[in-house]
C-alpha cells in the first residue's frame, strides 16, 4: 500500500533541528526585548563585575571612543576591543554600520555575542584563537584591566599583534610612561570618564592624529 507521505519533500533531521533551535533563539530574543525593554547589546544587559576589575565608561565617554573607533577605523574598518566592553556594547548599537569589531574579553559572559567573542587573559597574551591573524584589525582599543606595568606589557603584547598601527589607549594618567616605552603612545586632551568616579585619575593615550585633543 502506497504511504500518503511518500511524495512530500523531507527536511533532514539535522536541518529541522537547526531550524527549530534557530526559531527558538528568535523567540527568546523578541521576548527578551519586550519583557526586560532593553536592546541586548545596552549597558545594562550585561552589568560590570567589580571582581573582575571591570569599569563601565559614562555613557558619554563609551560613546565619544566608539565613535573615534570608527573614524580610526575608515569605511569597512575592523576594531579589536581588548578589555574595553563598554566600547564594544556602544559600537554594538550602531548596527548595520561599515564596520565589524571583536572583543577580547576575560569575562565569559560576553559569549553572548557568538563569534565576536575572544576569551583573552592578559596573563597569556598571545594565547589567541588561530582564525584571529596578525595585524588584522585597524584599530585596537584597550584599557587593561589592573594599573601596573607588568599588565600594560603584556596586553601591549597583545595590541602590537592585533593592529595595523592604530591604538587607543585608556589608562591611569600614571601610567603615561610605561604607555610610550611599551606602546609609543602619547596622551589625549580628553578625558575619559566612569559611571562611578575612580580613585585614579584616567587618560587616553594615541599613536595617530586622533580627533580625541
Amino acid at each position: 500500500e502506497m504511504d500518503d507521505d511518500d511524495d512530500i519533500p523531507q527536511l533532514s533531521s539535522h536541518t529541522l533541528a537547526a531550524l527549530q533551535e534557530f526559531y527558538l533563539e528568535q523567540q527568546q530574543r523578541e521576548g527578551m526585548k519586550t519583557s526586560q525593554g532593553f536592546n541586548q547589546y545596552s549597558i545594562g544587559s550585561i552589568e560590570e563585575d567589580w571582581q573582575l576589575s571591570q569599569f563601565w565608561y559614562s555613557d558619554e565617554t563609551a560613546s565619544c571612543l566608539a565613535k573615534e573607533a570608527v573614524l580610526a577605523a575608515g569605511k569597512g574598518g575592523r576594531i579589536a576591543c581588548v578589555s574595553a566592553p563598554s566600547v564594544y556594547q556602544k559600537l554594538k548599537e550602531q548596527d548595520g554600520e561599515d564596520f565589524s569589531v571583536c572583543i577580547l574579553e576575560y569575562d565569559r559572559r560576553f559569549s553572548v555575542y557568538g563569534e565576536e567573542f575572544i576569551f583573552y587573559d592578559y596573563n597569556h597574551p598571545l594565547d589567541l584563537p588561530e582564525n584571529l591573524l596578525p595585524h588584522s584589525f585597524d584599530i585596537v582599543i584597550a584599557d587593561p584591566p589592573y594599573l601596573s606595568e607588568e599588565c600594560l606589557e603584556k596586553t601591549a603584547e597583545t595590541i602590537k599583534y592585533l593592529t595595523k598601527g592604530k591604538i587607543l589607549l585608556c589608562t591611569g594618567a600614571v601610567m603615561e610612561e610605561q604607555a610610550a616605552k611599551h606602546l609609543g603612545v602619547k596622551m589625549c586632551k580628553f578625558i575619559p570618564k566612569h559611571s562611578r568616579n575612580l580613585a585614579n585619575e584616567f587618560r587616553c593615550y594615541v599613536n595617530y592624529a586622533s580627533g580625541l585633543d
